[in-house]
């Protein structure tokens, strides 16, 4: 049967081990939004960039469909 004192040490390793992934796991929620945000940044600039190039197609001229030759 395990002492006082080996069950003593056993907790303050666990309540270390509990801080340290607790640490871990701020540092991973912080990089998970910053992420998420430089994702939604991307997708805005994309979906402004589309939005331009389909504006710029627009004002390019029709083609006929059978042009002559």
């Amino acid at each position: 049967m395990p002492s006082i004192n080996d069950l003593l040490d056993r907790v303050e390793r666990l309540l270390l081990r509990h801080a340290e992934i607790k640490r871990t796991n701020a540092l991973l929620e912080a990089q998970v939004q910053a992420l998420t945000l430089e994702r939604d940044n991307l997708r805005s600039r994309l979906h402004a960039a589309r939005a331009r190039v389909e504006a710029l197609l627009d004002r390019l001229p029709q083609e006929p469909e059978n042009p002559a030759p």
